[in-house]
């Protein structure tokens, strides 16, 4: 972190702008920030930058705090920044891959994903529609291992026939391929796992929350 006096000396050149032709005094900075002319010249004595009221200074013009308190060039903040997006993960809300589980909450967390993900899954404008959900069981693999995390497209709900979806029937969340069946009636819920039987529903049991369109392991 710069100095006081350096940050100081930024703050007035900040200000200059403002005032115009007239020199920019320490009082005016100390202004600036909300703080009394007496206490800024304690905590100038002390060393001690004002962090919550530089914050504030910095938010209202616009300024990158990054680069007042350590000289770091907004461009470089920026291109370190969109190597990464976060996505929605409902830790609470299991994908069953095996019986089915009732567990949907409402609270989740965000997870951090990588620009090759976000190339994935669409890009940044397509992860509104993501969301993130852990597999439970073992129905589904070898694509898809328990304590998988899936992420869920919600805007696609249109079923491609083969595709995997997380779907509900009744008041159980299973995560399956699915079928049409006989005659176009109905769908064909399949594991990948031959140990399970297929599952059976009519269109009227079977709502479709979203395409599973990417798996991410758990790290160990």
């Amino acid at each position: 972190m710069l100095s006081f006096d350096e940050v100081l000396t930024r703050l007035k050149d900040i200000l200059s702008a403002e005032v115009g032709e007239r020199k920019v005094l320490d009082k005016d900075v100390a202004e600036a920030l909300g703080i009394v002319p007496a206490y800024f010249s304690v905590l100038k004595k002390r060393g001690t930058l004002p962090l919550a009221q530089i914050s504030d200074f910095c938010a209202k013009r616009k300024i990158s705090i990054n680069w007042l308190l350590y000289d770091q060039a907004p461009r470089s903040l920026e291109e370190s920044t969109e190597k990464y997006a976060a996505i929605r993960y409902f830790r609470q809300i299991n994908a069953s891959a095996g019986s089915g589980a009732l567990n949907w909450e409402e609270e989740y967390e965000t997870i951090r994903i990588g620009e090759d993900l976000v190339d994935l899954l669409g890009g940044r404008s397509r992860l509104k529609y993501i969301e993130a959900l852990e597999v439970k069981g073992d129905s589904m693999e070898p694509l898809l291992h328990d304590g998988d995390i899936v992420a869920v497209d919600r805007s696609r709900c249109e079923v491609r026939s083969g595709g995997i979806y997380v779907i509900r029937i009744g008041e159980e969340l299973f995560i399956k391929r699915l079928e049409r069946g006989e005659g176009e009636r109905g769908w064909i819920c399949t594991s990948l796992n031959s140990a399970y039987p297929a599952i059976e529903a009519e269109p009227s049991e079977l709502h479709i929350l979203g395409e599973a369109v990417a798996v991410m392991q758990k790290e160990s």
